[in-house]
């Protein structure tokens, strides 16, 4: 696991599952990433995130456009480039001189 997501070995083969493509994904800890099932051969559940995803949308993921219905425990944190750009318009008012 990194801060960019995540490797998941599907029998002989290795996928990157991104953050950035799966965002559900950000906050869950290593002991929910590591409890996924195959159902079938095209099918991975997370049970502890209620999570569904065909394998094919992990090499494909523009295939499948983000939809979650899911409400999060907690709100999901800003990417470093949100978090960044963020920071880059905020701009805080110089205070006046006292005399």
């Amino acid at each position: 696991m990194s801060r960019l997501g995540f490797w998941l070995l599907i029998g002989e083969s290795e996928r990157f599952v991104s953050f950035e493509a799966f965002p559900w994904f950000r906050e869950a800890s290593i002991a929910e990433l590591t409890n996924v099932e195959l159902p079938s051969p095209h099918h991975l559940y997370w049970p502890d995130l209620d999570v569904d995803l065909a394998v094919d949308s992990l090499d494909h993921p523009e295939r499948y456009p983000l939809v979650s219905r899911a409400r999060l425990k907690k709100p999901l944190k800003p990417t470093a480039t949100a978090a960044k750009e963020s920071r880059a318009t905020y701009r805080r008012t110089p205070r006046g001189r006292r005399g």
